[in-house]
């Protein structure tokens, strides 16, 4: 079978004057879930592309696919202040494959698994994939290639009797191929972002017997290690980005992580994020002997209605800033205002954590990108706006009251004052 994957985002997350172009890791680790001996696949990636639309009409074209994947990034760009969906852009994809191709059009990625049944009407495929991925493409694969039915298959979203229908998710295996990078222009890669995506957690759920959630998703260190390696000495790649949700956590198996780093004498560059919790400075020294160029630092207050909780938060977040300065470990932080009971008080008590704090870059968001069954979601409704949770799929951001007449101003007015922050 012939399988033509193509990643569909074309957006860069702009931080002040840097911009951040992430390589597709997720379709790339999808890509290798293929055997080569029973599946020709080609991968696309329209992130560089001048002609997106005619590149994908000439692969289709050449290649001539059975199967076509699309993969969805993110909904939007994130910013409140110029949003921009990216599902039209899947969208013009898919019909334009579906008028030059009888291929079969699947659409997954972490974007769609928000709004699976929503993002299936609006795109059109011919399956949706919910989740992590891998084993489900992998098994509707096999199905479509003995020409049976994929119907029933865990993690599926389809059209059956004319009504959009979904399976349960499968766990997942626990087993990482390694990624098919060879198909991305990886040089454009590693000059345009924090690094190729290398990923250290599982995302959803995983079969374990661990009840600590801190370490149900976790790889095995010698397997990223050794996927690590060979991605260094057979394509010579040498800057890698960490993905985990808050690579600290747990604090005991980040040590161990970098010092097998330190152990196995590769000498490489990493970024990753962390979240402003198990973190000292014994963490800090070893992730910048392991190679650890820059952390991004996640921003955890956003719920943070009472000023004193506040006030503990910042601190949490400040300390981990702190530590990172006398590390000596560059690091870009994160702060929110516009939450649910945002006031005068709070912006000014969150500027002062910045002023007090010398990071590369602060991002300064404005608002909270609603989803279904957020937090900011139920506080919108509860406040009198009226939307369904198909319309979260479009960009759509809770600002409190309180603020939203005059935070924009007022957060550009500051920023203006210091280089290093940016307003989005």
């Amino acid at each position: 079978m012939k399988i033509l994957l193509i990643a569909t985002n074309r957006h860069g997350r702009y931080m002040n004057n840097l911009q951040a172009q992430p390589l597709p890791i997720g379709l790339a680790y999808i890509a290798g879930y293929f055997d080569p001996e029973r599946h020709s696949t080609k991968m696309l990636d329209l992130m560089f592309a001048d002609d997106y639309l005619g590149e994908v009409e000439a692969a289709v074209k050449d290649f001539q696919p059975d199967l076509v994947g699309l993969s969805i990034r993110n909904l939007d760009n994130g910013s409140n202040l110029n949003p921009e969906s990216v599902l039209p852009i899947t969208k013009e994809v898919t019909d334009l494959v579906r008028s030059i191709s009888q291929a079969t059009i699947v659409c997954g990625g972490p974007a769609f698994s928000i709004l699976p049944h929503e993002c299936f009407e609006y795109i059109g495929p011919d399956v949706g994939i919910t989740g992590s991925g891998g084993d489900s493409f992998a098994d509707l694969a096999e199905r479509l290639e003995r020409g049976e039915s994929y119907q029933g298959l865990p993690g599926l979203v389809y059209r059956e009797d004319g009504k959009i229908t979904s399976t349960e998710q499968q766990a997942t295996s626990g087993v990482m191929k390694p990624p098919r990078l060879e198909d991305l222009d990886l040089d454009r890669y590693a000059e345009a972002g924090f690094g190729i995506g290398v990923i250290t957690k599982w995302f959803g759920n995983q079969t374990s017997s661990d009840n600590d959630p801190d370490r149900q998703n976790l790889r095995p260190i010698q397997e990223v290690v050794a996927e690590v390696k060979d991605l260094e000495q057979r394509l010579g790649l040498s800057k890698f980005f960490f993905i985990a949700n808050g690579f600290n956590v747990p604090p005991d198996h980040a040590k161990a992580f970098c010092q097998a780093l330190i152990d196995s004498g590769l000498t490489i560059d990493w970024n990753t994020g962390l979240v402003p919790r198990n973190c000292d400075g014994e963490l800090i020294r070893l992730m910048k002997a392991a190679g650890c160029g820059l952390v991004i630092i996640g921003d955890l207050v956003v719920d943070a209605h009472d000023p004193k909780d506040l006030s503990v938060r910042l601190g949490q977040m400040q300390q981990v800033c702190l530590l990172c300065e006398e590390g000596g470990l560059p690091y870009t932080v994160g702060q929110t205002f516009g939450a649910p009971g945002e006031t005068r008080e709070t912006v000014e008590q969150k500027l002062a954590f910045l002023r007090g704090i010398t990071p590369a870059v602060a991002n300064l968001r404005i608002g909270i990108r609603m989803l279904p069954g957020s937090r900011s979601a139920a506080q919108a409704r509860s406040e009198g706006r009226v939307f369904e949770d198909g319309d979260l799929m479009m960009p759509a951001f809770y600002v409190a009251d309180s603020v939203k007449d005059w935070i924009v101003n007022h957060l550009q007015t500051e920023a203006s004052q210091n280089p290093r922050w940016s307003v989005d």
